[in-house]
């Protein structure tokens, strides 16, 4: 058996590794330059420095996220963050800042605490959690949880824009539940918050990539797979810009391409069709001394300000209502918010603006449905992405969860 593993986005390195550590042949394929897709790092002249894409944080629970990075042998301390479950937050309407700390174990008695949960909040209020968990299918997050309550503003907007990249009171019930499902309601030992330490590439792709070969795996970059001819139910045939390659009666193929790649690829596969964009913004300015990792924003246009050694990072999800304003107007906007947070000084450092147009799929209930599942009707071609139907909503886990979840497809079917 030789595995095809087209796109090299944490899903197709997820179903590669998988594959190869079982001992498959396997060549991954990626039209771009560089592994990684929306989980990239580079080096960027503006602000003479190597930047990450985005912001992306994962929880200490994600299984999947764990089981990776184990498998690829990154470092023990690629992911940084604090020994408990700590998220720092300020209301910039009233000034007001807080540290919701939730208890390490999965009984939340932290909500009777009023120094460890939102200000304002009673411990009745989090009721309003469970109603999220229970909520029908096809609900949106606004039908299954008050949307005019202090909770609501200081806590689940938050926290369910970052998750679902989507307006939340539009979001899919079932989504925002799942998170809530695999963090918070088992307790603060899986609500961690981690963020790489150095840089995405160096975490989750470099040791892939270097994984992958040397366990004999091929990698291609700058190979665009234009089309796939089919033939008696299966794919017989990739015809990539440099040429053509023979599907061997064994052999499987992992498209883990964008989805409106696959669905260009894959005639009838359907896939959802509304994305959502993200803005992040990067500055050259050390963080003040005593800085929180991670501060949760309310009330201005920055969401969520990360900061490291060496600079201070922003991102605003759901964010179509600012892609189209320059990037110039963006620094300096985003730049006002993160020095009020920070107390610095409104003088704009280096910085770079990055905009993700179609960084998510619409976390909607409609779009959801839309969603496919791992298995197509061909029989030797699996579906991995973020977008394909994890359960989750477009995430690192739901990424690394759908290429497993495709290598284990093609290795079953190989066998059987």
């Amino acid at each position: 058996m030789k595995a095809h593993v087209i796109g090299a986005g944490l899903a197709g390195l997820s179903a590669a590794v998988e594959m190869a550590s079982a001992g498959v042949a396997v060549e991954l394929s990626e039209a771009a330059g560089q592994a990684g897709g929306r989980c990239r790092s580079y080096y960027d002249p503006q602000v003479e420095a190597v930047i990450d894409n985005g912001n992306h944080l994962v929880m200490s629970g994600n299984a999947a996220v764990a089981r990776y990075l184990a498998l690829i042998g990154a470092a023990e301390d690629a992911l940084a963050g604090p020994d408990d479950a700590v998220f720092d937050f300020l209301d910039l309407a009233d000034g007001a800042r807080w540290r919701l700390r939730p208890n390490a174990g999965p009984v939340p008695w932290w909500v009777f605490a009023g120094a460890r949960r939102t200000p304002g909040t009673k411990a009745a209020d989090h009721l309003a959690l469970g109603g999220l968990l229970l909520a029908a299918s096809g609900r949106t997050v606004g039908e299954a949880v008050p949307t005019d309550t202090v909770l609501w503003r200081r806590l689940i907007d938050p926290v369910m824009r970052a998750a679902l990249n989507t307006e939340p009171a539009r979001g899919s019930a079932r989504l925002a539940a799942a998170i809530v499902r695999e963090t918070l309601a088992k307790g603060g030992r899986a609500s961690r918050p981690r963020i790489a330490r150095h840089s995405l590439a160096a975490t989750f792709v470099d040791p892939a990539i270097a994984t992958l070969e040397r366990l004999g795996g091929a990698v291609r970059l700058g190979r665009r797979l234009r089309a796939i001819a089919f033939a008696g139910g299966r794919a017989v045939r990739l015809r990539f810009a440099d040429g053509d390659v023979e599907i061997g009666e064994a052999d499987r193929v992992v498209i883990a391409t964008p989805p409106w790649v696959a669905t260009e690829l894959l005639p009838g596969v359907s896939a959802p069709d509304a994305f959502n964009a993200i803005v992040n913004g990067h500055y050259m300015r050390r963080p003040p001394a005593g800085a929180p990792a991670l501060l949760c924003l309310i009330g201005g246009t920055v969401e969520w300000i990360f900061t490291f050694e060496d600079r201070i990072s922003v991102t605003v999800s759901a964010a179509d209502r600012l892609v189209d304003l320059s990037r110039e107007a963006l620094a300096a906007r985003l730049w006002a918010d993160v020095a009020r947070a920070l107390d610095l000084s409104a003088d704009l450092p280096p910085w770079q603006i990055v905009k993700e147009r179609r960084a998510t799929f619409s976390a909607t209930v409609e779009q959801d449905q839309l969603r496919p599942a791992t298995r197509t009707r061909w029989t030797n071609v699996a579906l991995a992405g973020d977008w394909v139907q994890t359960g989750l909503p477009a995430t690192i886990e739901g990424a690394l969860r759908s290429g497993v979840a495709a290598a284990r497809l093609a290795m079953a079917g190989a066998r059987g």
